[in-house]
């Protein structure tokens, strides 16, 4: 178990100096392929509710897939973190430069008090953050859980999507039992359905 968790942590850390030396330009042009995939893929265009997510520093940037999920007519989800238990809670988003807030992880969260909840069962599709994935959806995050918490919870017939880099695939993340997969993995060069 030990030995699995050092592995997790080897490889985010391999990930994170990889992220972080990529270029503004390079990384932008890298997010622009991505967005125009996601916007082009059938289960995002098809689903009308989506919880999406604020990134940090190594994931693929969402500022403005939120923002332009609006001009497609979604209802946009985004999850406030309860770092005490451990657990999101998800509410709809209308106006990201009004209604939300720096939350206790340090990024944006929704405001509660402006925002919504949403129950999970009316989320289409999800997008799912990650360090490292490999090609059978094998997902590494943060360490704390919370997506591998929530993916159980979401109903069979959502997607769960997720957005990385290219150089964020790596050949296998090392799984634990309450480790969760992704279905989906869009990056800039390619769609990638679990196998």
């Amino acid at each position: 178990m030990e030995e699995v968790r050092e592995k997790k942590q080897e490889i985010r850390e391999e990930v994170q100096s990889i992220v972080s030396g990529l270029v503004d330009e390079e990384r932008l042009k890298i997010q622009q392929a991505i967005e125009g995939r996601l916007f082009e893929f059938a289960n995002f265009l098809e689903a009308r509710i989506a919880l999406l997510y604020v990134n940090n520093d190594f994931q693929v940037r969402t500022t403005e897939i939120v923002k332009r999920s609006y001009d497609y007519n979604k209802l946009v989800v985004l999850p406030i973190f309860d770092t005490q238990k451990l657990e999101m809670t998800l509410f709809k988003v209308d106006n990201p430069d009004k209604d939300l807030v720096r939350g206790p992880r340090g990024i944006l969260e929704p405001d509660p008090s402006r925002c919504k909840g949403v129950p999970i069962e009316c989320i289409d599709i999800a997008i799912i953050p990650g360090i490292a994935m490999d090609e059978k959806g094998g997902r590494l995050g943060s360490g704390e859980g919370y997506y591998d918490r929530l993916i159980p919870q979401l109903p069979i017939t959502t997607r769960k999507v997720g957005l990385l880099h290219e150089c964020q695939i790596v050949p296998a993340v090392p799984m634990e039992s309450h480790d969760k997969h992704v279905d989906i993995i869009i990056t800039e060069k390619r769609i990638i359905y679990k196998i």
